[in-house]
């Protein structure tokens, strides 16, 4: 009988692992940005909208060697919509980057100089780049903590500040996202 109960709960536990979601990498940055498929979902997307969001992103992990899930985020929201079936040329993206996540714009260099370590966003900064995301760092962010132009990745922008890009960027019809 104990055998049986051992089984039974073997084969309840198998059942329960296999039936945990799994991440799926996406189309537009198959290497960051996993997604999770969700069918048939009640509120459903629209697909011929056009996705224009500024992503307010000032935080950074405690941990400099981890690369900061905030600009991840941005990886899943392309990947995302573009698996549901949003028309890439449909998804407009801007970063406003200050704070603590703006460190995360500095060379490698660097940032070896100031935490010691390698930086672990820049792969991530470049693959967003590339996918046509606007990466935009606050001016007063970058003269309150020195990140001169020699000091920050060439894919960097700069604005006046953080509030003049989210400012604007809402008058141009982009919806915020803050964390």
């Amino acid at each position: 009988m104990k055998k049986l109960v051992v089984i039974v709960c073997l084969f309840a536990f198998a059942k329960a692992y296999t039936q945990q979601p799994t991440s799926q990498s996406g189309n537009v940055i198959p290497e960051f940005g996993r997604t999770y498929e969700v069918p048939n979902p009640d509120f459903k997307t629209n697909t011929e909208l056009e996705f224009k969001a500024v992503f307010d992103v000032s935080k950074a992990p405690e941990d400099k060697s981890k690369r900061n899930p905030y600009i991840e985020t941005i990886a899943r929201f392309l990947n995302m919509h573009e698996k549901a079936g949003v028309p890439v040329k449909n998804l407009h993206v801007r970063m406003a980057m200050h704070g603590q996540a703006s460190y995360g714009l500095l060379t490698n260099e660097a940032y070896k100089e100031k935490f010691g370590v390698d930086n672990p966003n820049i792969e991530l900064l470049e693959a967003i780049d590339k996918a046509g995301v606007d990466i935009i760092l606050c001016g007063q962010t970058a003269g309150a903590r020195n990140i001169t132009e020699d000091r920050r990745l060439p894919l960097t922008q700069t604005a006046l500040s953080a509030m003049t890009i989210l400012i604007q960027s809402q008058g141009e019809g982009y919806r915020l996202i803050a964390f």
